[in-house]
């Protein structure tokens, strides 16, 4: 039966036990996907705990979870971990010093556990999207024109639209899948061209 916890990321007590209740009722853990993240664009107006957040909130939460189910994947020989990244992790934006450079701590430290996993069978990847229709913005309210951000995205995707959850969605799973089984260490863009079109 599904198991669904809710808690802060932030809070490592929570992820220990989020952790042990999978192991609890499943038995093991063969998949990993770190999503969760704090959404703090800001740059020179970013204060400490701005940074903290998105750090905490991020690629330190992605950092323990990946510790805590490295060893259960270990003993039954295998998993795979998807960590969802941004394109912002590739390119230069104004104002935005805390997410892209959380998001990019997160592009390094998927290399460097892939490279650390490897030997046990354990294989870590990454994906960076693009400019997604999620739920995050209208409940957030982190763009103020919400309509206005999403028409921008045509021209600032060379496809010419914006994406879709399901579409990435669809990446990871194959990620996740034995089909994958020879990748590891990636970092796949699902950005329309995005990256390909940074100065615009």
């Amino acid at each position: 039966k599904p198991l669904i916890l809710a808690g802060d990321m932030a809070d490592e007590k929570f992820c220990r036990q989020m952790v042990a209740d999978v192991l609890k009722q499943c038995g093991r853990i063969d998949c990993l996907v770190n999503n969760a993240f704090s959404f703090i664009a800001k740059g020179l107006d970013a204060t400490r705990e701005d940074f903290e957040r998105s750090f905490n909130v991020g690629p330190f939460a992605f950092a323990l979870m990946t510790q805590l189910v490295a060893e259960p994947m270990k003993k039954q020989g295998g998993g795979a971990i998807v960590n969802v990244s941004s394109i912002s992790a590739w390119i230069a934006q104004p104002n935005r010093w805390t997410y892209n450079t959380a998001k990019g701590a997160v592009a390094q430290l998927t290399r460097c556990a892939a490279l650390d996993f490897a030997p046990d069978g354990v294989r870590v990847n990454a994906v960076a999207p693009g400019v997604v229709v999620t739920e995050l913005h209208t409940v957030t309210n982190a763009v103020a024109d919400y309509a206005a951000f999403l028409e921008r995205g045509k021209t600032t995707h060379p496809i010419g639209r914006v994406g879709t959850a399901e579409e990435v969605a669809g990446i990871i799973l194959w990620l996740l899948s034995d089909e994958a089984g020879w990748v590891t260490g990636a970092s796949m863009a699902i950005d329309g061209g995005r990256a390909l079109a940074s100065a615009r």
